[in-house]
């Protein structure tokens, strides 16, 4: 199973190479095939208003939508346009041979979707699993599509083999499990719905949990579509008065009670509406406040994690300065003490701390001591002080001393394993 996530994920990135933010929009796509299985993706070319064309990433299938109890399998198709999550996508409904759109305020008569999720779409923010669970919530309250007419199969012969999952002339289902074919007025006057089977939601609500749906395509048996939602009564939509209490026989008015109950309905029908839009918005907000939860969590963890190595830093620090403060206290008292003996013996103030190093020391100052009389022998000799036989005889001595002490000194740092 992981493996075939990776090789899907693999062919979506590859079919969104000509958007603008295929990341985004690729995490955006795993996560709802993770939760509708009947949702499949296609790279096909969208025709917009003014004629132009071009190839949009769409998702196909079917999303679980429960009306009155029961559990029904939409048809949609959401186009992404290619600046996805920048801007909303294109959604449709998409009607099988057997049924027809339901024009409302959700939805038009080329089955176009309007939702305020939509309209109000918020980029970074807006995803399509929350668009989907709006739609489901929406189509739950009015389902955008209901079943032809189906005709009466004790005049008319149906020369097809009846399939397990269509109903049976009877009412009755076939073979399979699904439900009867609910007559008109079973789930709504004038409604032509059949559900493909019963389906209680987990969590008590009106509408199913974010829990991955098995739904299959429209070929599968449980692709089977919601018929029209009932209106709220009217005055111009109803039905034949009853008879009233005590009366010998039907009429043709309609009293202050009927017009009352229709009021009611209505009034009742849209605070339910309201009421699921509002909890599925919340339910949205709270998954947000929940990933910026973990978020929070996680930073604080990093936060944690760098005040630790800073507290470390810090006692390092501290130890440092700690030495510093002492060695400074040392130089203090050192110079005091210099400070007090102003006569300072240069022969006592430089000392050696092995004999070896004594002795080039030594070496070193006879050297220095030579080249300043050889210095000073020239200088006698231009102004005339010494003769010029005197200054070659010194010079040569010298010389020789100056040669003998510089090859003893060079022996004395080889032995010292000094550079030479």
């Amino acid at each position: 199973m992981v493996k075939m996530t990776q090789v899907n994920e693999v062919k979506i990135r590859q079919s969104l190479t000509k958007y603008q933010n295929p990341d985004l929009t690729q995490r955006d796509v795993v996560n709802v095939l993770g939760q509708y299985f009947a949702l499949q993706y296609k790279v096909e070319p969208y025709v917009f208003n003014d004629g132009t064309r071009k190839d949009l990433f769409n998702l196909q299938g079917t999303i679980p939508v429960t009306y009155k109890g029961n559990v029904y399998n939409i048809p949609i198709c959401i186009w992404l346009m290619d600046t996805h999550p920048h801007n909303a996508p294109i959604c449709y409904v998409k009607p099988t041979a057997n049924m027809n759109i339901k024009v409302s305020i959700f939805v038009d008569h080329n089955g176009k979707i309007y939702l305020p999720y939509l309209h109000e779409w918020v980029p970074m923010k807006s995803d399509l699993v929350g668009l989907l669970h709006i739609m489901r919530v929406t189509f739950g309250d009015q389902p955008p599509v209901y079943a032809k007419p189906v005709p009466d199969f004790n005049q008319i012969p149906n020369p097809y083999p009846v399939q397990p999952f269509m109903p049976t002339p009877s009412g009755g289902a076939s073979t399979g499990g699904f439900p009867p074919y609910p007559t008109s007025g079973q789930y709504g006057r004038g409604s032509n719905v059949y559900p493909p089977y019963p389906t209680t939601g987990s969590s008590g609500l009106p509408y199913p949990s974010y829990s991955p749906y098995p739904g299959g395509t429209s070929n599968h048996p449980s692709a089977v579509y919601p018929g029209s939602y009932p209106p709220p009564y009217s005055p111009a939509t109803q039905p034949a008065p009853r008879t009233p209490t005590g009366g010998a026989g039907s009429t043709d008015t309609i009293s202050e009670e009927h017009i009352r109950d229709s009021l009611l309905s209505a009034v009742g029908d849209k605070l339910r509406r309201r009421l699921r839009e509002q909890l599925s918005q919340g339910e949205a907000e709270l998954e947000t406040l929940r990933r910026t939860e973990q978020e929070l969590v996680t930073g604080s963890a990093r936060l944690d994690e760098l005040l630790n190595k800073l507290n470390k830093e810090k006692s390092e620090l501290e130890k440092n300065i700690s030495i510093l403060q002492d060695k400074e206290t040392e130089l203090e008292r050192e110079i005091g003490k210099l400070s007090d003996n102003p006569t300072i013996d240069v022969d006592e103030a430089v000392t050696t701390i092995a004999p070896l190093f004594k002795q080039m020391l030594d070496l070193f100052a006879e050297e220095a001591a030579i080249e300043d009389a050889i210095y000073y022998l020239g200088e006698g000799l231009r102004r005339g002080v010494i003769d010029l036989e005197v200054f070659l005889k010194q010079v040569r001595h010298l010389s020789r001393r100056q040669f003998m002490l510089r090859a003893l000194m060079l022996r004395c740092r080889q032995k010292a394993g000094l550079a030479g």
